[in-house]
């Protein structure tokens, strides 16, 4: 009788061969719904999911604070530009009244 631990081929020799009586089974088949270990699983992935959406939650929640806070400033630069353009526009009245006057005094 051949024994089972002798290599066959030269490649093989670098394998490992405990694992040549192990069996391959699905977990999910030989766990029934009231299995214990199923349910801490199941409970692992669904706290997993449930961090995923919180994580993306808080990615939404700071990129939307951070929105709030720029449309906050330019606001604010908004009505900063507006008092400096009717600041600029007044001047420029004051301005053309004095021209016309130089001009009228110089045509005289």
């Amino acid at each position: 009788m051949k024994d089972k631990r002798t290599y066959t081929h030269l490649k093989e020799h670098g394998e490992d061969m405990s694992h040549e009586n192990e069996s391959k089974t699905k977990l999910s088949e030989d766990r029934g719904p009231g299995d214990l270990s199923l349910l801490v699983e199941l409970h692992k992935k669904e706290i997993w999911d449930w961090k995923q959406k919180e994580s993306e939650w808080v990615k939404t929640e700071n990129l939307l604070l951070g929105t709030k806070k720029i449309i906050d400033e330019m606001g604010a630069k908004i009505i900063q530009q507006v008092a400096v353009i009717k600041t600029l526009e007044y001047d420029n009245g004051v301005y053309k009244k004095e021209i016309e006057k130089l001009l009228a005094e110089k045509n005289k």
